[in-house]
């Protein structure tokens, strides 16, 4: 049996951007900042649902695929871990910069995701001044 909490943590399908057509409208806002290996690109949902999704996209210039992944799974933990602090009206795509490998331990989970946290906050200010 899984308790409660632990499903808040899921990433589950409805969370991420899927589809072509999705990542190329979010591109299309010319809506991003960037600060170190990522950069964030954000734009307002069409259809407005109850939570954040996002796609991530690294490049085969970052590494292998062991290291494609590597980011890919850091990311995706961060989002889970601070996604009720992302803005519900967003959809946000998080390209990864070649860099080499994300770094490892407790330390650098946490900064990943105030590295997030702050990209996010920085792109809420940023489209909603787009919108006016």
């Amino acid at each position: 049996m899984v308790a409660k909490n632990e499903t808040e943590f899921r990433f589950q399908k409805k969370q991420r951007l899927l589809r072509t057509t999705d990542f190329r409208r979010v591109y299309a806002q010319r809506q991003s900042v960037a600060i170190g290996p990522l950069v964030m690109y954000g734009a307002q949902q069409v259809t407005k649902l109850s939570h954040a999704r996002i796609g991530i996209s690294v490049s085969r210039r970052v590494g292998n695929a062991v290291v494609r992944n590597q980011w890919k799974r850091r990311l995706r933990e961060a989002f889970r871990k601070v996604k009720t602090q992302f803005s519900p009206d967003l959809d946000v795509v998080v390209v990864v910069r070649a860099t080499g490998k994300p770094a490892t331990g407790q330390n650098a989970a946490k900064d990943t995701e105030q590295l997030l946290l702050g990209l996010m906050n920085r792109l809420r200010l940023k489209v909603r001044r787009s919108g006016e």
